[in-house]
């Protein structure tokens, strides 16, 4: 079992992520070579909701491919445990003309081999409308 006991989560969630996003969108390998170097073929990765398995995750590769958005991420904190890690990072996206600032709440669990085998992700576009504020109850 692979465990994070000697390695900096944060570092390790910024190199993991960056480099997949890196060879994913702008390498020339399949797809389906790419995140099968990354998941695990039992991925299963839930954001928002959403549900995506290894197919999934390699028909998403084309529209990441065609759009080529650009961006970087910074992590603000990560723990890890065991084959366990939990993260809270931005991504700052520039995609069609524009500039996106997404947070995401990451819990992720990782293979012996280093490979990502689930995933959870909560996620929230920040905009520059303010936040609306709930009221007190009387």
């Amino acid at each position: 079992m692979m465990t994070f006991d000697d390695t900096d989560p944060k570092q390790m969630i910024t190199d993991f992520l960056n480099s997949y996003s890196e060879e994913l969108i702008y390498g020339d390998e399949d797809p389906s070579v790419v995140v099968d170097r990354y998941r695990t073929p039992d991925i299963v990765e839930i954001a928002d909701g959403i549900r995506m398995d290894r197919d999934k995750l390699i028909a998403h590769a084309k529209p990441l491919r065609k759009n080529k958005p650009s961006g970087r991420m910074e992590v603000h904190e990560a723990i890890a445990h065991g084959d366990r890690i939990a993260a809270r990072f931005t991504m700052y996206v520039h995609q069609r003309g524009k500039d996106l600032t997404i947070e995401v709440y990451f819990f992720g669990r990782f293979a012996a081999d280093g490979r990502m085998r689930e995933s959870h992700q909560l996620t929230r576009t920040v905009t520059d409308e303010p936040r609306s504020q709930p009221t007190a109850s009387t």
